[in-house]
Formats: structure tokens, sequence, C-alpha cells
């Protein structure tokens, strides 16, 4: 539910580690033109890490993970305290779905430079990992106002309190999450979920009916409407708001199952 760019190079060094994995062997004929162009600007230009970051943004718009992990790890082998490329390293883990690598990079990157966004990503990797450490990351959000992360730390603490199965306590978090912003879509959204966990359904349809007023596009806010309306026996209204999800987010894998289970689509 967690749903978030590069030092020294060489032209060996890309050559062996395009050839690490045999899913990713490309001779010079089949290489995309963007990427020979970006591999040969950093080649030439090894101390420029926006250069990195493109090369990195490259692969990552591809879906190519371990590409584009790779090339964050050749700028930290130069400068293994460059917190911006550990941040971005632990992104890219996240997004590729690996949780553990992702919550190391995050601690790394915090231990060197204690930004509030670091600690907001690492207490919210925290909490969906049912780790108390997320409350301390909340906590120390809270007692640093020049962070003016308030709402984040709420958030986290909520978060944790329903990975963690205390749905009535999370809710109480979130609430007060939304009396500090009233647009916060993702606020919503988990109030929305403990409501189906505590089987209140017609409750969290109401709560998500909010978030999709304050955002139209809120694909999982529909998504979740459509869960909530299945329970509620409605079938109907469900199938029109997988529908709905899925006008805004074509790959929304999830709302194409559930459409998939009723037997519409």
């Amino acid at each position: 539910m967690m749903r978030l760019l590069f030092s020294a190079v060489c032209l060996i060094f890309l050559s062996v580690t395009s050839c690490n994995n045999n899913n990713e062997v490309q001779n010079a004929d089949t290489v995309p033109d963007q990427e020979k162009q970006l591999r040969g600007l950093v080649t030439r230009f090894p101390d420029s890490l926006l250069l990195y970051e493109n090369l990195v943004q490259f692969f990552r718009d591809k879906g190519n993970y371990n590409q584009a992990i790779k090339a964050t790890e050749t700028v930290l082998k130069a400068d293994s305290l460059n917190d911006r490329f550990l941040d971005i390293k632990a992104t890219l883990h996240f997004e590729n779905g690996d949780t553990i690598n992702a919550i190391k990079a995050f601690e790394k990157a915090v231990s060197i430079n204690p930004r509030p966004e670091y600690i907001i990503s690492l207490g919210s990797l925290y909490a969906q990992t049912k780790n108390p450490m997320a409350l301390a990351m909340a906590d120390a959000l809270l007692q640093a106002p020049a962070a003016n992360a308030q709402k984040q730390a709420l958030f986290i603490k909520g978060l944790y309190f329903s990975y963690t199965g205390e749905k009535v306590k999370a809710l109480a978090f979130f609430n007060n999450c939304l009396k500090l912003d009233y647009r916060d879509v993702l606020a919503y959204r988990e109030k929305a979920i403990c409501l189906y966990d505590l089987n209140k359904y017609a409750t969290a349809v109401d709560v998500l009916k909010q978030a999709v007023a304050v955002q139209n596009t809120f694909d999982e806010g529909y998504y979740w409407m459509g869960r909530c309306y299945e329970k509620l026996d409605k079938r109907k209204e469900a199938a029109d708001s997988y529908r709905q999800a899925l006008q805004i987010d074509p790959d929304y894998g999830e709302a194409k199952d559930a459409l998939g289970k009723m037997g519409v689509e």
C-alpha cells in the first residue's frame, strides 16, 4: 500500500555490470540510442551527478530497476556518504518491491544526514513492517518544529497502529491528519481501510467519497470504494468504482483483478 535521480564510472564497469544479468545483455547494435548517449555522457563527465541522475531516471522510467540501482551504486562506491543517492537507491528498492534493502538504504541516509524527508520515508517503511521504531521516527519529527512535519508524523503513527492491528487507535491519528489538512487523500485512504477492517463499510464509503471529492483522479479511492461496495453487496456500484479506477490508471492491476473476480468487464 505504500505507494515515490546520480561520481566516477568507466565504460569497462558499465560493460561488466550489464553482463552480470543474462536478461540484460545487449550488444552495441541493440542498446537504445538514448541509453548510449546517457552512458557516453557519464563516461565523459564522471563527476556530474546530474548526468547520473538522468541515467538512473532513464532506467527507472523503463522499469529496469536492476540497472538503475547499479548506477546509484556506482556513485556510492565513489562517495559512500552521498545521502541523496542513498535516498534514490532506497526509493528504487522500494518501487522494486525490496523493502529490506530500501530500509537499509534509508537508515544509512538518515545516519549521514537526518533530513525530515528521509526520516518520513524510513518511518513509513518501519510502520508498514510493524517495527516500533516507526514511533521513534514520528516522535523525532514532532520534537523538531523546524521539520514542519507534524502531519507526516501523525500519519506514520496511524500507519503503524493500523498495520499492528490497533485500528481504532490508528483512526484517531488519521483524523488528526485530516484536521491539519483536509486535502490529504492518503489519510482518507488509510482511514477508510481501517473502517473496512472494522467492517464499517458504509462509513468507509463516505470517507472515500470525501477523498475523491478532494481529488477526482484518486484511483485508490475508487478502488477501495469498490471493495466496500462489494461487502455491502452493491455489485453495480462496486463495478462502476473499479472501472473509474481503471479509467484513471488503466494499469491498475488490483482493480482489473477485482472486476475479473466479479465476472464483469
